[in-house]
């Protein structure tokens, strides 16, 4: 291997040989060669908030005079380079690494160094003018910037993705719980036929579950919105002036248009990452209600012929290889495994906030992983569900009414009128003599013809306050 294709760039550890093109430097390799375990890297959400942390940190130690404008404006310029992604290919390390994140915080430091000498025409490894600890790490740890970029990044991701994506489907939910509100059809109970309901009362349930979700989120905002910058190393603020986590905290609610504030305890937001596990806990519950509206989309949509068939699912694509023709509920099992991979990050997010050891939480990096796949992966199927199944769903108006006659069900209405064992009567003749109950009711002739009409009214069964 020829040495032109490698530097020497030297650490508090000694010298390490790095990429020459590489903007990283010697911790960083050492973190290259320490953790190559999956090949899973931070994600764009992640960088991009490491990137927006460091630049309201420098901009913060700027406006205080503790770093002086020359280097100040260089270091600025390549954070938000970082922010912007024109630097991810120099994010290398992988997720499994040191449980504080120290590496990734020591990459963007050295990344974010090298790219501020560049810029001033200085060859990258000199640390002549910008150090990646003394400037770029300047009022910081590791430990107080890796739970700040997670807070951030997940506000970020569930505010502007994931958020406009459920009000998207909760609109749709709602404008199909309108369109189908005149179409009377079974419910369902136990799997069991039951009392009639209208399709259009289905979809406003669903709705409401999104609209659940949404207030959900929003209520997570009341911690996951405290940030821990400005504590340092164990939460006491050592090497940082008082003045300095109000000032980054109120840049970031600037750059993001989120309101942030500095953490209520500078202790608890570095040694425990509640916040994190309670927004994974709304995740959680977000995909148990996604599951929920997925699987009756395409139980209702079974068939086309030999299922239940009161809805008819839009065909999005060819649903088997081998039976020409067939047609497959594919957006609702997208969803289906989506809401299987939040479940399991939700459990390894909520084993890695058991792991906060004295003064410092030490899964950091797998947390911040889990939690905004979580709320990216929730944020994308959610849109394309809703796009590309909910909008061109359809009623089939002629199987849900031919289906409420011929349940059993409807004799639950004459309860009041004949009495339950009565009524349970003509239910199991219904059912032996494969009849409708209005069938038995005028052959045992129970109750007046007018009287059974009104009885037997699907519609009106399905309010009760009419």
């Amino acid at each position: 291997m020829s040495d032109k294709k490698f530097r020497i760039e030297k650490d508090s550890m000694g010298e390490m040989q790095v990429p020459a093109d590489a903007l990283w430097g010697a911790s960083t390799q050492r973190a290259v060669e320490n953790f190559p375990v999956s090949g899973i890297r931070f994600s764009r959400p992640f960088i991009r908030s490491l990137g927006m942390v460091k630049l309201a940190c420098v901009e913060t130690n700027m406006a205080l005079g503790k770093l002086p404008k020359e280097i100040g404006d260089p270091i600025a310029r390549a954070c938000t380079e970082v922010m912007e992604g024109e630097l991810d290919d120099h994010f290398v390390l992988d997720i499994f690494q040191t449980g504080s994140g120290t590496s990734t915080n020591m990459n963007a430091n050295e990344v974010i160094a090298n790219r501020a000498n560049e810029l001033m025409g200085i060859s990258r490894g000199d640390k002549g003018k910008v150090h990646p600890n003394d400037h770029v790490n300047m009022g910081q740890s590791s430990n107080d910037v890796i739970p700040t970029c997670i807070n951030v990044a997940a506000l970020e991701q569930s505010e502007k993705l994931l958020i406009p994506a459920l009000k998207h489907m909760h609109s749709v939910l709602e404008k199909k719980a309108a369109e189908f509100d005149d179409i009377v059809k079974i419910g369902r109970t136990h799997l069991q036929d039951a009392t009639p309901v209208r399709l259009g009362q289905q979809f406003g349930g669903y709705a409401s579950m999104i609209s659940h979700a949404i207030r959900r989120l929003e209520n997570a905002r009341t911690f996951a919105s405290e940030l821990a910058i400005g504590g340092t190393a164990v939460g006491t603020g050592l090497n940082t002036p008082p003045e300095f986590a109000p000032g980054v905290v109120e840049r970031l609610s600037a750059k993001t248009g989120i309101k942030f504030r500095e953490a209520e305890n500078h202790f608890e937001a570095q040694s425990a990452r509640d916040s994190n596990v309670e927004l994974s806990g709304v995740m959680k519950t977000i995909a148990v209600g996604l599951v929920k509206i997925a699987n009756d989309m395409r139980w209702l949509g079974s068939g086309p012929r030999c299922g239940i068939g009161e809805l008819l699912i839009p065909p999005v694509q060819p649903g088997s290889s081998i039976m020409p023709g067939k047609v497959n509920p594919v957006m609702a099992e997208a969803v289906l495994q989506v809401c299987a991979q939040i479940f399991g990050n939700d459990a390894s997010i909520a084993f890695g906030g058991q792991s906060g050891v004295f003064e410092l939480n030490v899964m950091m990096p797998v947390i911040a992983h889990n939690l905004l796949e979580s709320i990216t992966l929730a944020a994308n199927v959610t849109r394309l569900f809703a796009d590309r199944c909910l909008i061109g769903i359809q009623a089939d108006r002629e199987r849900c009414e031919s289906l409420v006659e011929q349940s059993l069900a409807m004799v639950t209405a004459l309860n009041p009128k004949i009495g339950y064992d009565r009524a349970a009567q003509v239910a199991k003749r219904a059912y032996q003599e494969g009849r409708t109950v209005r069938e038995v009711c005028v052959e045992m002739n129970v109750l007046p013809a007018d009287e059974l009409e009104e009885a037997l009214n699907a519609e009106k069964m399905t309010d009760n306050r009419k």
